[in-house]
This record gives structure tokens, sequence and C-alpha cells, in this order.
């Protein structure tokens, strides 16, 4: 009688350390890795070689999206998006493109001039939240254009956006992997097609 006590209780302890583990991952983040296709864009080329420098916090970036008691609800990692969009756009604009591992790099290039992109901030709507029957994402960056030497040549912000009807995909997930897909490419033509027109950018070129 012992025994069947002692096993019953043992089996039962188990059974509640095993409930408790599924709580637990059910409570969880849940990670999204944003991955899609960049279309390069249809565009005349400048007669310029560029240095492309990535630092961490863009390759790495990721961000978190809580839960209305706080609690992580969702990780969105998009680095490496923002990494092969660039390296899909950047190529149509300019003759030659030369990604380097830092500015030091950069500037021993001999190149025309150094671009190193930032995001500032991203945001997510969810249906959940909004009450509106789309995934929403905004994505604010800042373009930042230097001389080989280091220097500011110019210093601006654009902003995306990109959204999925509910209806449109099976998964949270999957909606706002789409989401931030339309957001970078609108990012893509929007930053290729008025590269040339900030004021500070055009001033530069006609000094060349």
């Amino acid at each position: 009688m012992h025994i069947l006590d002692v096993t019953t209780k043992g089996l039962s302890r188990k059974i509640v350390l095993l409930l408790a583990a599924l709580s637990l991952a059910a409570c969880g983040v849940n990670n999204v890795v944003i991955q899609g296709s960049f279309p390069t864009p249809n565009i005349n080329k400048l007669p310029l070689s560029v240095a492309v420098y990535y630092d961490t916090a863009l390759t790495e970036f990721s961000y978190i999206e809580y839960s209305e008691t706080g609690s992580e609800e969702y990780n969105i990692a998009s680095g490496q998006s923002h990494v092969e969009l660039f390296n899909a756009v950047l190529p149509a604009m300019f003759d030659t493109v030369i990604v380097v591992e830092s500015m030091e790099e950069a500037e021993a290039r001999g190149v025309d001039a150094i671009f190193a992109p930032a995001i500032e901030e991203f945001q997510l709507a969810l249906p959940s939240k909004t009450k509106l029957d789309v995934y929403e994402i905004w994505i604010k960056y800042n373009m930042r254009l230097l001389t080989a030497e280091g220097d500011y040549i110019a210093d601006w912000v654009l902003t995306s956006y990109g959204k999925t009807p509910t209806e449109s995909l099976r998964s949270v997930e999957a909606a706002i992997n789409e989401a931030a897909v339309v957001a970078l490419r609108d990012l893509a033509s929007s930053f290729s097609l008025s590269f040339t027109q900030v004021p500070e950018v055009r001033d530069w070129l006609n000094t060349l």
C-alpha cells in the first residue's frame, strides 16, 4: 500500500510538471523571421562607386510586440531582410557597390560615397488590438550618405508602410511577414526613386 501511494504521488508530480511546461510554452513569445523577395528597380544607374556599411543594429534588428498584459507576444526579426533589400536595390542605382565590414574599411576603399542605413522605428498594428481587418507595419529609416572620408553628405528620413488583410492568410505569423515584405518593397520604391531628389544629395551630385 505504501509503495502504491508513492508511485501515485510520483505520477501526479510528473503530470503537474508536464502541464506547467505546456503552459509556459503556450505563453512563450512567437518568433517571426521576415522572409521575402525584393525585385530590382528599373532605373538609370548613377556613375558612382558606393561602399555600404550595415551595422549590427540593422543586421540584427528585431522588434518585440507586447500583449495587453505586458508579456512578450511576438519577436519580429527583420534585420537580414533589410540587408537583402538593399543588396537588391543598390546595384541597380550605382555602377559599383561594395559591402564593407566597418566604416574604416569603407574609408580605405577610395569610393565616391559611403551609404549607412539605419532603422529608427518599427511599429506593428494587430487586428486584435486595432479592431481593424488588417495587419499593418510602419518602418522609419535614417538614410545616411557620407563622403569617402566619413563626412556627412546627407542625412534624411524615409518611412515605409505595409498591410495585409486578415482574410488573405492562415496564420498571424504569415500575415505579419507579408505586411513587413510589403513595407520593405515600399521602401525600395521610394528610396530608389527619391534618392536624387534629396536636396543635399542633389547638391553633392552637382559638385562631381
